[in-house]
C-alpha cells in the first residue's frame, strides 16, 4: 500500500534551529503523553499538520476548536518542534512518515531529533521510579548522552516510528537520541512518561515541571484507554515485540 503523506504548514516556525522531539503512540504512550505535557505547559500551537489517506478520517475537537490528529507543535517559550498523534500510526504509513517527516525538519533547520518512548518492562509494577536509557543514532550523539549523563543502550532491538527516525536523521547527518523509559506494554504509563521527560530538560537544559503530569496520572490512563488499544494493534505489525529480545551477535 502506497503512502501518500503531506506536512502543510500553518504557521512560521516561532524559534529558530530547534530540536525535533517525537512523541507518537507507542509502548506505554509514553511519548504521547510526554508530547501533550510539553505542549500544556509550554502553551504550544500548531506549526504544521500531517495529510495522508492512511488517517482515519477523524478530526479532534480541544477546547472548541477543531485540530488534525497528526501535528507538529512549536512555542516561542522553547527551541522544541513536538511531533505527535491522536491516533495510533497504521504501519503502512511508517516507513514514508519516517522519509518525509524527516525532510520536513531538515527544511527547517531543526539541529537534531529526540525520541521519547518506552521499554515494555515486565515488572514495571514493583519499579516506583522507571529507569531512561537513551539510543543514539551515531558518535556524536553518543557523546552527548553520555556527556548528560544518561545510560546508553548497549545491546537490543528497537523498533517503530523512532528507529526509523534515528535512521533518516543519521542518514543526513543530523543527531538523534531515543530516550525510553520502563513502561507498562499494555497501560498507558504517565510515570515513564514523566521521567523520560526529567532527562529530556536535562539534556537540553529546559525547565519542564512533571508534577501536573504525575497529578493526572489516573485521569490520563481512563483517557489513554482507546488510543493505547489502536497503538497495541499497529505495534503488533511493528516488530515491537522484538524490543524484549537479545540479539544473536555478542550473546
Amino acid at each position: 500500500m502506497s503512502a501518500d503523506i503531506r506536512f502543510v504548514d500553518v504557521t512560521p516556525l516561532p524559534v529558530e534551529a530547534p530540536v525535533a522531539v517525537e512523541g507518537l503512540p507507542d509502548v506505554g504512550l509514553v511519548g504521547a503523553l510526554a508530547a501533550l505535557h510539553l505542549a500544556d505547559t509550554l502553551e504550544m500551537v500548531e506549526v504544521a499538520h500531517v495529510e495522508t489517506s492512511l488517517l482515519p478520517p477523524v478530526m479532534v475537537l480541544h477546547r472548541g476548536v477543531l485540530q488534525e490528529p497528526m501535528r507538529i507543535l512549536g512555542t516561542p517559550k522553547a527551541p522544541l518542534l513536538v511531533f505527535t498523534s491522536e491516533v495510533a500510526v497504521h504501519p503502512a504509513l511508517v516507513y514514508e512518515l519516517a522519509r518525509t517527516a524527516t525532510d520536513w525538519f531538515a527544511s527547517k533547520g531543526v539541529r537534531g531529533l529526540v525520541s521519547l518512548g518506552g521499554i515494555p518492562t515486565p515488572n514495571r509494577m514493583d519499579i516506583e521510579e522507571p529507569a531512561v536509557v537513551g539510543v543514539p543514532n551515531g558518535e556524536a550523539a553518543m557523546a552527548s548522552l553520555r556527556q548528560a549523563g544518561v545510560e546508553v543502550m548497549q545491546e537490543g532491538f528497537i523498533a517503530g516510528a523512532y528507529a526509523l527516525l534515528l535512521k533518516e536523521f543519521g542518514k543526513r547527518r543530523l543527531p538523534g537520541w531515543a530516550l525510553l523509559a520502563q513502561a507498562h506494554l499494555n497501560y498507558p504509563d504517565p510515570g515513564a512518561a514523566a521521567a523520560a521527560l526529567r532527562v529530556l530538560s536535562g539534556m537540553l537544559g529546559l525547565s519542564i515541571d512533571v508534577t501536573p503530569l504525575l497529578e493526572r496520572a489516573d485521569e490520563l490512563r481512563v483517557k489513554g484507554r482507546d488510543l493505547m488499544r489502536q497503538a497495541q494493534a499497529s505495534m503488533g505489525s511493528l516488530g515491537k515485540t522484538t524490543e524484549q529480545e537479545i540479539p544473536l551477535m555478542y550473546r
